[in-house]
C-alpha cells in the first residue's frame, strides 16, 4: 500500500528541495588556494587592489589563501593564461603550501581551464566561479537558488569535459578509440541542457510574477527607493539604521544575498519602501547579470536609487564606476539618485571627497550607518528628490472623507494642513498613482510645481505659530514588507 502524503509531508518535501546543496562543478569550495593574476597593459584595476578583493571573496567562501602569484606580461597566454615557466612555478607553490586549488583573478576560457587543471592537477577556479560558489552558499530562498543554479549550469556546460577526464583514461586503447568518458559527457550535457531549460522556464514565471507585483505597486503602492552599491559598502547596515530593523550585516563581501524590503514612514507622513538589492563588484559575471535579470529589473523599476558608497575605501571612485557601469547595463542609469557617502566616521577630519561620473551630478551627503550620523540629512535628501517627481496638490477634503486625508498622510508629503468650515485644507505633493481621487477636490485649475530655491525643494508645515519649514525624520519602521505581496525575495549583497 503506497504511503499517504499529507500537507505536512508535502511541505517538508518542498523545504528539502529548497535546502538541498548545490550541484555541479561548483558545489563545494576548496580548502586552501593560491591567488593568481597577470599585470597586463589592458588591466583596468590596480593589481594589488583587485587581489585584495579576490582574497576577501575567497575568505567569504571559506577558502584559506596561502599565497599570491603575479606575472607581468603584455598579453595573456592563449592556452594557459600564464607562461610555461610561471605555470611550473605555480605548481611548485601549490605543492609547497599543500593547496587543493588555484583561483585566478580573471575569467578563464574553458580551454584554459582544462589545460591548467591538467598541468597543475588541482581545482582551477576563476573570479566568476568563486562568486558563483559564494552565491550558492548564501542563497536561501527558492528564487535565489533558482537564479544561482541557472548561472552555475551555464558556467558548467562548456567546462564539463574536465569532470570526466578520469573515465577517458580508464578506457585505454589507441588515440582514435572513443571511451566511456566521452559517452558520459554527452549524457551529462543533455541533463544539464534539460536542467537549464527547466530553470529558465521557472525563472520566466518568477519574472512574470514580479512584473505583476510592479504593476500593482505602480497604481496602489508606496514609492520604492532601491539601495544599490558596491558589495560591503554598508547597504544592510544603512537599511537597519533607517528602518530600525535587524537584517544580517557583516563585514564580508555578499554577507547577505536574499533581498529585504522595509516600509519606512517619514515624519511628513509619507511612506516609502526601502529595498536592499544585490551588491555589485568589478567585472560582475555576465552569467550572473543574465540569471538575475528578474532581480535586477526591480532596480530599474524603482522610483529612486540610493547609491551607498564606502567613502573610507582608498579606491572608492573605482567602486562607484563599477556600480554605475552595471546600472547602465540593466537600464537603470538614468533614474533619480542620491549618493550616501557611508563610513564617513572613518575619514580624517580634513578629508575631502572628490567624485566623478554620475555621482558628481546628484545630491550627496556624508553619513555613518553604524554611528547614526548624517541620517537626518540623508532622509531630507531622499524627500527632496522624491517630491520632484510628485504632483502638487491643493485640496479641501470634506470631513466625511477622512480616508483621503489618511491616504495623503500615508503616501504624500504635507506642506500644510488646516481645518476650515468646508473640510481639511491640504497643501502638499502626492505620487501620480495616488493623485486621482484628489482632483475632484482640487482648489483652482492649476497643478502647482514643488517650490525650489537654489536647487532645493522647500517643504513647509502649518503650526500654531504659522507656516514653518520642516525636515522629514525617519520613524522606526512599521514592519517588514510581506514578500508574498510586495516583492518576491531573491538576492542582495
Amino acid at each position: 500500500m503506497p504511503e499517504q502524503t499529507g500537507p505536512s509531508t508535502q511541505k517538508k518535501t518542498v523545504e528539502t528541495q529548497e535546502q538541498r546543496p548545490m550541484r555541479g562543478l561548483l558545489a563545494e569550495a576548496p580548502m586552501r588556494a593560491v591567488l593568481v593574476s597577470i599585470d597586463a597593459s589592458e588591466t583596468d584595476w590596480p593589481i594589488e587592489e583587485s587581489l585584495d578583493e579576490l582574497e576577501q571573496l575567497a575568505t567569504t567562501a571559506g577558502v584559506i589563501v596561502a599565497d599570491r602569484l603575479v606575472q607581468r606580461m603584455e598579453h595573456a597566454h592563449t592556452a594557459t593564461l600564464l607562461g610555461s615557466g610561471k605555470v611550473k612555478e605555480l605548481k611548485n607553490l601549490l605543492e609547497f603550501h599543500d593547496c587543493d586549488a588555484v583561483i585566478f583573478d580573471l575569467e578563464l576560457k574553458p580551454s584554459q581551464h582544462r589545460n591548467l587543471e591538467r598541468e597543475l592537477e588541482v581545482q582551477v577556479l576563476d573570479r566568476t566561479a568563486l562568486i558563483l560558489i559564494i552565491f550558492g552558499q548564501r542563497a536561501q530562498t527558492r528564487e535565489g537558488r533558482l537564479q544561482v543554479e541557472l548561472a552555475q549550469v551555464e558556467y558548467d556546460l562548456p567546462r564539463l569535459t574536465r569532470q570526466w577526464s578520469h573515465l577517458s583514461r580508464q578506457s585505454g586503447g589507441g588515440t582514435n578509440q572513443r571511451g566511456e568518458g566521452e559517452k558520459q559527457i554527452e549524457v551529462d550535457r543533455r541533463m544539464l541542457r534539460r536542467q537549464k531549460d527547466q530553470l529558465s522556464a521557472d525563472l520566466e514565471m518568477v519574472r512574470s510574477q514580479r512584473q505583476l507585483h510592479r504593476e500593482r505597486r505602480k497604481y496602489t503602492g508606496s514609492p520604492v527607493v532601491a539601495l544599490v552599491g558596491y558589495t560591503n559598502a554598508g547597504k544592510s547596515t544603512l537599511l537597519n539604521r533607517l528602518a530600525g530593523s535587524s537584517t544580517l550585516a557583516e563585514d564580508k563581501l555578499f554577507a547577505t544575498l536574499d533581498p529585504t524590503t522595509k516600509r519606512v514612514r517619514l515624519n511628513g507622513g509619507q511612506e516609502i519602501l526601502l529595498s536592499d538589492t544585490v551588491g555589485f563588484v568589478q567585472r560582475l559575471p555576465t552569467t550572473l547579470v543574465a540569471a538575475f535579470r528578474a532581480t535586477l529589473e526591480e532596480v530599474g523599476e524603482a522610483d529612486m536609487l540610493l547609491h551607498v558608497v564606502d567613502a573610507s575605501h582608498p579606491h572608492y571612485q573605482h567602486q562607484i564606476d563599477a556600480v554605475e557601469q552595471v546600472l547602465e547595463e540593466i537600464g537603470a542609469g538614468g533614474l533619480p539618485m542620491v549618493v550616501a557617502l557611508n563610513k564617513a566616521d572613518q575619514l580624517p577630519p580634513d578629508a575631502k571627497i572628490q567624485l566623478a561620473g554620475i555621482a558628481a551630478t546628484v545630491a550627496t551627503i556624508e553619513v555613518s550607518a553604524l554611528a547614526g550620523t548624517g541620517i537626518e540629512g540623508l532622509l531630507h535628501c531622499i524627500s527632496e528628490e522624491l517630491v520632484k517627481q510628485f504632483v502638487a496638490i491643493d485640496v479641501i477634503i470634506p470631513y466625511d472623507r477622512g480616508d483621503l486625508v489618511a491616504q495623503f498622510h500615508q503616501f504624500g508629503m504635507i506642506e500644510s494642513e488646516e481645518y476650515e468650515d468646508a473640510g481639511t485644507h491640504l497643501h502638499g505633493y502626492l505620487p501620480d498613482n495616488h493623485s486621482g481621487p484628489f482632483f475632484a477636490f482640487q482648489q483652482g485649475s492649476r497643478l502647482r510645481k514643488p517650490k525650489v530655491h537654489k536647487g532645493k525643494v522647500l517643504l513647509y508645515t502649518s503650526t500654531p505659530n504659522g507656516v514653518i519649514p520642516y525636515e522629514p525624520k525617519a520613524n522606526k519602521v512599521d514592519e517588514e514588507v510581506d514578500e508574498a505581496e510586495e516583492t518576491p525575495s531573491l538576492i542582495k549583497g
